[in-house]
């Protein structure tokens, strides 16, 4: 992390200023080149595009639709969601994932049983 003693001097960006510049970056991008469902760009690409990582690519996702935006997404990549039902279907395939997750979280739960038997 960079002091931001040396941002003010070198007129960097700080991390946080950055962040929302790629976040724009990332919705201009959708509403231009990913509209609507028929139009989903897979993560490579996007990234590509916006000059992030796939993993700062997921976390502006997930922080762009905590604040509300129609981020959409299926096996194929991602979209900017132009109707109720891509919205719809975007929150389906998300309940499934959450639902997969709590699954593997109770199956582990349940390996700590060995752990007390000294059997791992």
């Amino acid at each position: 992390m960079r002091p931001l003693l040396f941002c003010a001097l070198f007129r960097e960006n700080t991390p946080e200023q950055e962040e929302k510049m790629n976040e724009e970056k990332l919705l201009q991008y959708l509403k231009q080149f990913c509209k609507g469902k028929a139009h989903t760009k897979r993560s490579e690409g996007i990234e590509s595009a916006v000059g992030i990582s796939g993993k700062e690519l997921r976390k502006l996702v997930n922080r762009m639709r905590r604040r509300g935006v129609p981020i959409g997404s299926s096996r194929d990549g991602y979209f900017y969601a132009v109707t109720a039902g891509e919205v719809y279907s975007t929150i389906v395939q998300l309940r499934v994932m959450a639902n997969g997750l709590e699954a593997a979280i109770a199956g582990l739960e349940g390996s700590l049983d060995a752990f007390g038997q000294g059997e791992l």
